[in-house]
């Protein structure tokens, strides 16, 4: 398993990192102007909307120095402002994950991807 782990007084924890991608896609969908999780395809550039349910293959989690290293590929709303955006998608994710798995979030990389006209 590959993930994140923690040593408590009654054992260790590990919290595989697919969990944390799960947990971290579904609060940042949740935010105002965000369409979905991107996909790029490496093999042609291609990027395409993720359905929810493969919504962890638009998020990259890490470990450095125990703390959490997350990497989002998204596509945003059209017509509203990417760094607002952005910034409400950093502070909701920060503070969910961090209380949801009790590690601390060293950094947040976000990556624009597109951009899509909702109704």
């Amino acid at each position: 398993m590959k993930g994140s782990s923690m040593n408590t007084h009654m054992g260790n924890i590990d919290i595989d990192n697919e969990v944390i991608a799960q947990y971290a896609g579904s609060v940042a969908v949740e935010c105002f102007g965000i369409v979905g999780m991107a996909g790029v395809s490496m093999k042609d550039g291609l990027v395409k909307l993720l359905k929810l349910d493969s919504i962890t293959r638009g998020i990259k989690v890490s470990l450095d120095n125990n703390k959490l290293v997350l990497d989002f590929h998204v596509i945003v709303a059209y017509g509203v402002s990417i760094l607002t955006v952005t910034d409400n998608l950093i502070s909701n994710v920060k503070y969910k994950v961090e209380e949801f798995t009790g590690i601390e979030i060293k950094k947040i990389n976000i990556f624009v991807e597109g951009v899509r006209v909702i109704d």
